[in-house]
């Protein structure tokens, strides 16, 4: 079906999914483009394809097509894509031997790069603390280039939840940049949580008051720290060898 209106009620509301209030009401969300379509019906995200009226795209999904208009009403991008894609959101309780808290991460970009990183190196779940950025905001879903597909994320009560993991023998590693121990040093051990904080005051007291040990990155001392999607690549890369 081919929709030119944007008073249409369909495209009204595939338009709200740019909130996070709508997000989290329907449990759905918008990517664009063909590189982030693909990674959601690869994945079995993707819930209805959203096709240029000339664009062609053989998928086994339900596809409407629009307008260029209505591209430009739904994009946050400066010029639409000829496709995109509603999407469901998908998480498990699952949560295997291999675990990263983020704690108050507020950056959509440094949240895109990190799930990327967890991906590379063999991370089986990330969990977002409460006063962390929304996960399918579209900034966020751009960073991942797509690998928030294939990394199961859930969002959590920081405290509640790694006091839940520390009676499943999970080892609870807090980030700091003083005081811990040097990454290099930290023994290998088959079920860890690694917990990074918010870009400005890194991971809160409440919860490194909770973790078993520390670690952190030995730097240059003319560098005081780096930028947590940084950081956080090379701890995981590092426990991954």
């Amino acid at each position: 079906m081919l929709y030119t209106s944007l008073d249409n009620k369909k495209i009204k509301d595939w338009k709200k999914l740019n909130t996070k209030k709508y997000r989290d009401k329907t449990g759905l969300f918008l990517v664009e483009g063909e590189h982030l379509v693909l990674e959601a019906y690869k994945t079995g995200y993707l819930q209805e394809l959203i096709l240029e009226q000339d664009a062609v795209l053989p998928l086994d999904a339900p596809t409407s097509y629009v307008t260029n208009d209505i591209l430009y009403a739904l994009t946050e991008l400066e010029t639409p894509p000829s496709m995109m894609a509603v999407c469901m959101k998908k998480e498990s309780e699952s949560y295997g031997n291999r675990i990263l808290v983020l704690d108050d991460i507020q950056d959509p970009g440094n949240l895109g790069t990190i799930i990327r990183s967890a991906v590379a190196f063999h991370i089986d779940t990330i969990v977002l603390g409460l006063g962390c950025v929304d996960l399918y905001n579209s900034k966020t879903i751009r960073a991942s280039q797509g690998m928030l597909f294939h990394m199961n994320i859930i969002r959590k009560d920081l405290k509640q939840f790694i006091s839940e993991l520390k009676k499943q023998n999970y080892l609870i590693y807090g980030t700091k940049v003083t005081h811990g121990k040097n990454i290099k040093d930290v023994a290998k051990t088959e079920k860890f949580v690694i917990i990074v904080g918010n870009e400005g005051n890194g991971v809160s007291e409440e919860i490194l008051d909770i973790c078993d040990d520390y670690l952190y990155i030995p730097c240059n001392d003319v560098c005081e720290s780096l930028n947590v999607g940084v950081a956080t690549s090379i701890i995981l890369y590092e426990l991954d060898k």
